[in-house]
């Protein structure tokens, strides 16, 4: 295991300086947010400009790019599909295996989604790439059993874990470990039952116990910090902080 971060934790800087600032913060490795809304890249930017996408993901600043986190908004399916498939050739030519996508909206038809992630998958492994379904509070994977149905259902799905939707979500810290084994990549930053994210060493994610349990199931990925800035608290010296406590556990 090794530690990353998400380029969210600086979102509210552009691209090339949240990457500088990482490098500051002696990251090493770094997952960008390709988001429609709110990403430092747009999945329809992807598609509109491919050799623009791969020079912006391939100067990190001596960062490795070690997984895409990709939200694509547009209801039209052809359309969706045909973005996701740019996001997967933007992996593949910049040798990054890991792509996050959310789970469907809770009341989604099970079926729907299972077909929706099964085409995904198929798109990804054409590229060489793993999809990574995130754990989320708010929509299908925010119970452990239902996202692990979803591997056992979709071959080759894996699982971007967030225990912080497993301790602030109504799972409210409930056992979570039948999805270890599914799991692709890590996201952490520090939660409580009653606030999403609270500074780092003031929450509940019991991080020792989370690095064992992931080492019993052979995960050897990113533990990806994912903090995003906080009115009126330091953000580089949460990052500095929660990057000494992760390499303290390795």
């Amino acid at each position: 295991m090794f530690v990353a971060a998400s380029t969210r934790c600086f979102s509210n800087l552009p691209l090339d300086e949240a990457l500088q600032r990482l490098v500051d913060l002696e990251y090493t490795a770094v997952e960008i947010c390709i988001h429609e809304s709110g990403g430092h890249l747009k999945p329809s930017e992807v598609v509109r400009d491919f050799e623009r996408a791969v020079q912006i993901c391939r100067k990190t600043q001596r960062l490795t790019p070690i997984a895409y986190s990709v939200d694509i908004e547009t209801d039209d399916e052809s359309e969706y599909y045909q973005q996701f498939q740019a996001c997967c050739r933007l992996a593949k030519a910049t040798k990054v295996v890991t792509i996050s996508v959310r789970s469907a909206e809770l009341g989604t038809p099970f079926n729907a989604e299972i077909e929706r992630l099964q085409e995904l998958v198929r798109l990804a492994a054409i590229e060489s790439a793993v999809v990574g379904l995130v754990t989320e509070t708010g929509r299908m994977t925010q119970d452990p059993a239902t996202a692990t149905v979803f591997c056992n259902n979709v071959k080759g799905l894996a699982l971007t874990l967030d225990p912080s939707h497993y301790i602030y979500g109504p799972h409210q810290g409930g056992p979570y470990e039948p999805v270890m084994k599914h799991v692709c990549h890590v996201r952490l930053r520090d939660t409580t039952k009653e606030m999403f994210q609270v500074r780092v060493g003031q929450g509940q994610i019991e991080y020792g116990r989370l690095v064992t349990q992931l080492a019993m199931v052979q995960y050897n990925r990113a533990l990806c910090v994912d903090i995003e800035p906080i009115p009126d608290v330091d953000q580089n010296a949460e990052m500095r902080k929660v990057r000494l406590l992760l390499e303290s556990l390795l």
